[in-house]
């Protein structure tokens, strides 16, 4: 075992044994997680930034560093299927298990190593809110407006930098009808959850005409009705119904006019229809950009970040990453980082030793030109 990699394992022991689970997301900006970062780092200029409510941030700069290096330090909430206390981590044959070992505090214990195994320059930005679809940390950062060449946001990417990635919107309606006896005719208005039904087969209708749209080896649009609730029993016409659904576009796709697209197929229109989250895609292009030429170029300019600092590039991926909340803010941004997404989120969350060492070394010559 290399002395960079033994000391990764070393931190990331203890960033494990750190509660950050969000939620209930009660990470205090003074003690915990953040006095160890700001004990680890040294030679750096760090300033903690408290945006309420649990979510904090941490930026540390040392030198002229042209990349930042993002990592989220907050983790879903354990299960009862844990094999053993998830805030102990433990090393097994070939790998590490513990709660954010994958998502991503393995990515953070490998830069705390990197940043004492040399004295390079480095930038990284650690954030507490990512887990909760709740961004403080990242908007509050873009208002600055620091110049970086790029942003190297770490999640699980198996080693490979990932330069493009899905968005994603999630939207509440409701339909209003009549309540009235169900024996009787009804008008195409008159029950709510009828309304919602047609609604849903049209708009299924239409994710299956866009079946064969592409953006950088991604294909399709992601749709999902993950909710329908209305009504009061079999005899009597539904007077409310509620509808929640989300999809997840290509960078080529244009949200706010596949929004309205939707909101057209109800009939009558929808008594409420309400954007409840909205992440851009990786990269992220003007919204009037249809043939997504933008989002190329920006996915092209990624690339030559990845060549340029020698790592290797993986397909896009379906899940959504805060990179491309740095894409939206202008900046190049690119998903770097050890482990896999199958691993994320689920009980005995490991990491392997492999994965963990690739990434510490690829951090370490990026940082400090260690072969």
């Amino acid at each position: 075992m290399t002395a960079l990699l033994e000391s990764t394992l070393m931190h990331l022991e203890k960033l494990v044994s750190f509660d950050t689970r969000n939620p209930p997301r009660a990470i205090a900006a003074q003690g915990g997680i953040f006095d160890y970062l700001r004990a680890n780092l040294p030679g750096f200029r760090v300033e903690v930034v408290d945006h309420g409510a649990g979510a904090v941030s941490l930026h540390a700069v040392r030198g002229n560093p042209q990349y930042l290096f993002n990592v989220h330090l907050d983790t879903v909430p354990d299960s009862p299927h844990w094999s053993a206390d998830p805030h102990v981590m433990r090393r097994l044959d070939d790998r590490v298990v513990g709660l954010g070992v994958c998502d991503i505090k393995g990515a953070a214990a490998a830069l705390l190593a990197a940043a004492n195994a040399g004295d390079g320059d480095a930038a990284f930005l650690f954030s507490s809110d990512e887990e909760a679809n709740d961004p403080r940390c990242i908007a509050a950062f873009l208002a600055r407006d620091i110049p970086y060449e790029a942003v190297l946001v770490a999640e699980p990417t198996r080693g490979e930098a990932v330069l493009a990635h899905r968005g994603i919107s999630s939207v509440l309606m409701r339909f209003a009808g009549r309540a009235g006896h169900a024996s009787g005719q009804q008008d195409a208005a008159a029950s709510a959850l009828h309304q919602a039904v047609r609604w849903g087969d049209r708009a299924l209708d239409h994710v299956q005409s866009l079946a064969h749209a592409r953006f950088g080896g991604l294909t399709g649009l992601r749709f999902n009705i993950g909710r329908i609730e209305g009504g009061i029993k079999a005899n009597m016409i539904a007077p409310e119904a509620e509808l929640r659904f989300g999809f997840r576009p290509l960078p080529s796709m244009d949200i706010d006019a596949l929004l309205a697209t939707f909101a057209g197929f109800a009939e009558p229109a929808a008594a409420h229809f309400e954007e409840t989250f909205r992440g851009p895609s990786l990269p992220s292009g003007p919204a009037s950009d249809e043939s997504g030429a933008r989002a190329e170029e920006r996915r092209l300019a990624a690339r030559d970040v990845a060549d340029a600092l020698g790592l290797p590039i993986g397909n896009a991926v379906d899940f959504w990453t805060e990179a491309s909340l740095f894409s939206a803010g202008g900046y190049t941004a690119l998903v770097y980082g050890p482990g896999d997404i199958a691993q994320a989120h689920t009980a005995d969350e490991f990491v392997t030793l492999e994965q963990l060492q690739g990434y510490a070394e690829s951090v370490n010559r990026i940082i400090n030109g260690a072969a």
